[in-house]
């Protein structure tokens, strides 16, 4: 059973790919994730912190032909 890796996004990125990231993970459309990260940061305002820890913790998706690292 293999399960997708997280990635940010190198095809359905505004900033950092976050969201689009999330989006091929859970196997949802991009547009409900942002969104939802949207309406977290107006309305508790830890949208934005969690998305800059991710941006740093996710790594970039990698490039057609090269195998990611395990």
């Amino acid at each position: 059973m293999s399960r997708n890796k997280l990635f940010r996004s190198r095809d359905e990125k505004m900033l950092g790919g976050v969201c689009g990231g999330l989006a091929v993970y859970l196997d949802l459309d991009v547009t409900l994730i942002r969104v939802l990260w949207v309406l977290a940061t107006l309305l508790g305002g830890s949208g934005l912190i969690a998305y800059l820890v991710l941006w740093i913790i996710i790594p970039r998706q990698p490039t057609a032909g090269v195998p990611p690292r395990a």
